[in-house]
Formats: C-alpha cells, structure tokens, sequence
C-alpha cells in the first residue's frame, strides 16, 4: 500500500466513525417528535409514517454532512499537529512524486520515509456511549408516553356511537392559524418572487404583496386597514383570506374582521412593511480629473472615461457636448446630444468617448461643456443621475478680456478698473520717499501718476457717455468737484465740428436736427445701461478722481491722497452693484410639437412652479405637545398626524410616530402609550438657544468661604 492510500486509508475510517455518530444521535430525537406529533396533533397513521421516513431521511442527511466535513485538509492539519516531524508537509504525501520537482520532490520523499518509519496516529472520534444512551432512553420514553396516553379523538368511541353529530364549537377569539405574504418585485429588477411567514416584510419599492391569511373560525368578512387611509377587503379562497397590492412605501396595517368572534390582542396589533428605495446609479468619472481643465497647445481631442452602477441594472447614458463660443455678451451656443454605450455587465459599465476637437469647432476663448446623465431601468420613471459639467476651456492670450472671467460670472468692469488701487499705493510710496528726492524728480513723479490717474478717468467716463480726450490738458474744478469746462465746442477734439458736406439737412426732420445741433452722448440713458444709482456713483468717482488728478498734476500727492481713497471707495460700490451672470450653457426648451401650433390646444400646458424653496415652519406646536404629552394633559394629535404625512417625511422613521400615535388614539387614557409617543418626539424638538448657565450652588466649603468674606466686609463697614 502506497503512502497516499494509507492517508486515505485512515480518511475513511474517521469519516464513517463521525457519520455514524452523527446517525445515531439524530434518528432517536426524529423518531420521538414523530410519535409526540401523532398523539398531539393528531396526525393520521399514513402522516406517522411519512415522518419516520422522513426522520430517517434527516438522520442520513445529518450523517452524510458530517462524512463531507471531514476532508484531507482536515487530517493534513490534525497529521502536521500531532506528529512535528512531518514539518507540516503531510499535504506533500498526497501529490504524486513526478508532479513536483526540485525541493518540493525531496520534502515529499523525505515526509514519506517517516510516515513509513512511524503508524498513523487515531484520529477516530470515540463512540459517546453516555450520550447515546440518554438520547435513545429519552425517545423511547417520549414513544412509550405517546403510546400509552389517553386515547386520541379520533379513536374515542363515542365518535363511532349513532346519533346526531354535535356541531362545532366556535373559538372564543378569532385567531391567525397561518399568515404568508408573496412578494412579487417589479420585473425590472430581475429578482424572484419570494413567499415570507407573517404578516410583516421587507420589499423591493414597487413590488406586488399578496397576502394569504388562515384563521381559526370563518368570519363575514376580513380586510386589511391600512394607516394611510387605503382599505383591502381579502376574498375567501381555498380557506385562506387572500389580497394584493402595490407597495410604493412604507406602510402600517391591521387585521380587521367583521361578522364573528373579536380578533385576538395579539393579532390585531399594527403590521409594518418596509420598503428597500430603488437607488439612483452612482458615477465616476476617472477622465478627466477635475471639472475644468486647460486645453493644452497641440491638443486634437478630450477623453472621457467614466464608469456608472445602479443595484438593479443601467439603461442609458447621454452626452450633452455644448460649445460656448465668443467672449462678453456675443457669445454663441451649439449643443449635440449623444448616447453612449457602456462595457460591462448590466448593473455595472464603463464608458469611454474620445471627442475631436478640431470636429467640433473648439478654437481659442471657447469652452467645451459636458453633461453627463445616466438613467436606470426604473419603471415607470426611470432615477437619473447628473454628474457636475466638465469644462475644457482654450484660453485667450494675456491681455485679453476673458481673463477676468471666474467660472460663469463675471465683472461689467474690465481687468484695468481695478488700477486705482495701484495709484494710491504709488502715492503713498511717492510720499515716503520725499525727504530722499529732490524738488523737481518729487514733480515729476507725481506728474507721472496724475497721467495714470487721467488715464483711468478717461476709461470710466466711457460708461457715462463721455468722449476720449485728445491732448488736452486736464480740467480745474471747482470745490464740489465740478467740472468747470464742461460745455463742448466745434474744435474741441471730438468729432462735433460742421456736418458731413456730402448730405443737407432738411427742415423738420428729427434725426438732422439731431445731428447738427445736439450730443447724444450727452445722455447718460443713451450710452449705458446702468441704472441710476450706479450712475450717481461712476460721477462720484469721476469727480474724485478729478481732484486726485489736480493736485497730483501741481505737485501736491499728499493733498491728492484723501481723493484716491473716495475714487476707490467709489468703485467698489459700482463693481458691487454691477456683477452680471452670463450663462455657459445653451437655452434649453422643450420640443415643440408642430401638430398643435396655432391650434389653440391648452390640454397639459401649466404654470411653471414657484422655484422658491418653501419656507421651514416653525416647530413650536411640537414642544407644547411634547409638553402635553409629559403632563398627561389633553393634546393636538392631529397637527401631528399632518406633520408626519408630508412628502418627503420630515423625520427619518416616519412610521414609529404613526404607530405610535395610533396606540394612544385607540386608547387615550394609556399613560405609557403617551410616554411612548412623548420619547419619540423628544429627539425632534428644536435646540433652545445657548444661555448662559447657572452658578453651581456651592457645596459646604465654599458656604463657609462666601460666610467668612461676608463677615470681613461687614467688619470693614463698621470700622470706617
């Protein structure tokens, strides 16, 4: 006999002993539950039999599990325990010697040698005689009792005596004998029908619940009330009360029958069936990395790499790809919508789209918006998730305008208005360096900042319609900070001389009357749109910066100081007051169906709804009834009952609170139920406000403490 066929050898042996270990304890146990059913519950003698056959048939199967768990790991494990010169190479044994090679072949010729040198060790479990004979002499007197007991009512020979059968006898409660509820799950899901014992269960969200329910006696009739006002009335079918319906949330019921005995207290309590949500698919997007990216020079094309899972399976995954071209308020949208289609299997998918650039028009100052949105196979509204945009965007060369935009909002005012900042810093740095410079660099320097501060007057008197100055110098003012020469002449550099000799005016017409005579830049509503107030500020400015400009020109930055500060003050009311959104995405409007323009059909065409979040209502009506529910006085149910129903639910286990306030108005004077009801509600008060907290009364130390400084100041009073 080989070394393997020893192993094996003793593997069987340790096998058959635990199997029959394993039959014996568990055939006595069978064949006793199987005489106590048939005196008990009165099984007839063709059931009897089929339950010794089928405690037999447990028995074996008991045994064979305990055969099959006994395997050559187990004995490699007991082997490399018991004997350490195996060097826990005893699997080694089993393999064949040409199946292995170098070190591996020596260990096995080595662990041979011993396992020959030395017998196999017992491995047997020993018989439990003792507990053996307590399970056989425990059954037989369990059969003995079942046998020799009073006689059973089917054999009493008063059943076999003539005479009129006497009628049945009606229980004095009606009870639930068998309960069982068959979950059918909406067939998206994919999942089997399932049949769960009781009346209580957890269900897919959407799923078809039938119920079957016996009872100990035949009523009128049995229906279900459920606590969200719906009524199932069950139909009598082959002896069970049977009813279904679709479960959308979670819900409370009870057991309600008409027309017998009253229903059990133990079966006429409140049912729950909870719901598992059908959740919304989960996305990932592992290319690119961030929601905006650069587009780098010479590149052709973006990837996109995502991956999407859903708990019952994905439908479909659209690309929305828009293209924002242009700068400021000229800017052009064309969007292109794609379905993309994923690898994977149907509960996850992996996706991945490469977009040229070049096909889609993407040149320098554009943004390349993506929308993801994947749907789920939800019937009948499928869940949809939106992942955020991702945004390529090819910048504009330095200098350019659309380097101030910050995501999709941006200043009225370019870049360049935000300089008079500078120019206060550079006087302040003028300043302070006075006592170092001479007269003249001091004027000159100053001088070079009253032409940058002329410079940004002239950009802001754009918005407020005035004209670019030509080599003029700047203006004096007056003590308001009025422009004193503000009145305009033919030759004053902007462009208002004489009329173009090429056409003549005519008599009564506005637009020559107009243009010979009048300025429309004149007119403030006729350059800009800002409003007035924003208005009255860019003049403030622009006089601030008259004077800044003044004093700065004739040598005096300190006197020009106070006036730069009003100018910027000035300019962060008017960039505050003229922040615009310019939206990157392209309009959005539904389909038009052209079978009904110009027909005058308003079937399903509505309001559009307030966008405007409701308002959180306060939660005062709870604490008082928390308040009365804690001294027992009487208490607003029903505001309660309004709250619990909204949707979504305001609190996280909206069916305690129903259950709850169901048992307390079924029974108003139940102390505990209102206690009940009152700890519940207690998590949901609101917070009270943080107060300052009371001193800490002091314990007998501290009175003597406070005693002995009373004592000293009265002392100190009656001194003076």
């Amino acid at each position: 006999m080989s070394r393997a066929d020893a192993l094996r050898s003793l593997l069987h042996r340790v096998r058959v002993r635990r199997a029959a270990i394993a039959f014996a304890l568990a055939l006595p146990a069978g064949l006793a539950l199987v005489a106590a059913g048939w005196r008990l519950l009165m099984v007839p003698a063709g059931g009897t039999l089929v339950g010794a056959m089928l405690a037999v048939a447990v028995a074996a199967g008991l045994a064979r599990r305990a055969f099959l768990a006994i395997d050559a790991d187990w004995l490699n494990r007991q082997l490399d325990r018991l004997r350490p010169e195996f060097e826990d190479s005893t699997a080694l044994v089993w393999l064949a010697p040409d199946a292995l090679q170098g070190l591996a072949r020596l260990q096995r010729d080595r662990i041979a040698a011993r396992v020959d040198a030395a017998p196999l060790p017992e491995l047997r479990t020993p018989w439990p005689w003792r507990r053996l004979a307590l399970f056989w002499l425990g059954s037989v007197a369990i059969a003995a009792l079942a046998l020799t007991g009073p006689t059973r009512p089917d054999q009493a020979t008063g059943s076999l005596h003539s005479g009129a059968a006497a009628g049945p006898e009606l229980p004095s409660a009606l009870e639930v004998v068998e309960a069982q509820l068959q979950v059918q799950p909406p067939a998206y899901t994919g999942l089997p029908a399932r049949n769960e014992v009781g009346l209580e269960a957890t269900v897919p969200e959407g799923a078809t619940v039938r119920w079957r329910i016996a009872l100990n006696a035949s009523p009128d009739a049995v229906r279900l009330e459920f606590l969200d006002g719906v009524e199932l009335p069950l139909v009598l079918q082959d002896g069970h009360w049977q009813g279904e319906r679709s479960i959308d949330a979670a819900v409370l019921y009870r057991l309600d029958a008409e027309g017998g005995p009253t229903l059990a207290e133990a079966d006429a309590g409140l049912n729950r069936i909870e719901i598992v949500p059908d959740s919304a698919p989960a996305l990932r997007v592992f290319s690119p990395d961030r929601t905006l990216t650069l587009a780098e020079s010479g590149q052709r094309d973006w990837l996109l790499e995502f991956e999407a899972s859903d708990d019952y399976g994905l439908a479909s995954a659209r690309l929305s790809i828009t293209l924002a071209h242009g700068t400021g308020e000229n800017v052009v949208f064309s969007e292109t919508v794609r379905t993309l289609r994923g690898e994977g299997e149907a509960k996850r998918k992996r996706y991945r789209h490469r977009i040229a650039l070049a096909e889609a028009g993407f040149e320098a100052g554009d943004d390349l918006i993506l929308r993801l949105s994947v749907a789920d196979n939800r019937v009948p509204l499928a869940n949809t998730t939106r992942h955020p945009s991702l945004i390529l965007r090819w910048p504009l060369a330095q200098g350019g305008e659309a380097g101030t935009l910050e995501g999709v909002v941006r200043d009225v005012m370019p870049a360049y208005f935000r300089s008079q900042r500078q120019i206060i810093i550079d006087t302040e740095a003028l300043l302070a360096e006075r006592s170092a410079l001479d007269a003249e660099t001091f004027v000159q320097r100053s001088d070079a900042i009253g032409i940058d501060q002329r410079i940004l007057r002239l950009r802001y008197g754009q918005f407020l319609g005035e004209e670019t100055e030509v080599a003029t110098p700047p203006p004096t003012t007056g003590e308001d900070g009025q422009d004193e020469h503000s009145e305009h002449s033919a030759d004053d550099g902007h462009g208002h001389g004489d009329p173009e000799p090429s056409r003549t005016a005519r008599f009564g017409e506005i637009d020559d009357v107009l243009s010979e005579y009048g300025h429309t830049h004149d007119y403030a509503e006729a350059a800009t749109l800002f409003d007035s107030r924003t208005k009255e500020l860019l003049r403030s400015a622009l006089n601030a910066m008259w004077q800044a400009e003044l004093h700065l020109r004739t040598g005096r930055p300190a006197e020009a100081l106070p006036h730069e500060y009003r100018a910027l003050d000035f300019i962060k009311q008017v960039q505050q007051a003229s922040r615009i959104y310019l939206a990157r995405v392209g309009l959005e409007l539904p389909p038009v169906d052209f079978g009904r323009r110009l027909g005058g059909d308003l079937t399903g065409v509505g309001a559009r709804r307030d966008p405007l979040s409701a308002r959180q209502e306060a939660l005062d009506w709870l604490v008082e009834l928390w308040t009365a529910l804690e001294r027992g006085e009487p208490a607003d149910l029903d505001a309660l009952d309004r709250w619990i129903g909204q949707r979504p639910a305001p609190v996280a286990d909206p069916l305690s609170l129903v259950a709850a306030l169901d048992r307390l108005r079924r029974d108003p004077d139940c102390r505990g139920c209102a206690d009940a009801l009152a700890r519940l509600i207690w998590p949901l008060l609101p917070r009270p406000p943080a107060q300052v907290p009371a001193r800490p009364q002091p314990d007998a130390a501290g009175e003597r403490y406070l005693d002995a400084l009373h004592a000293e100041s009265a002392d100190r009073e009656g001194a003076q």
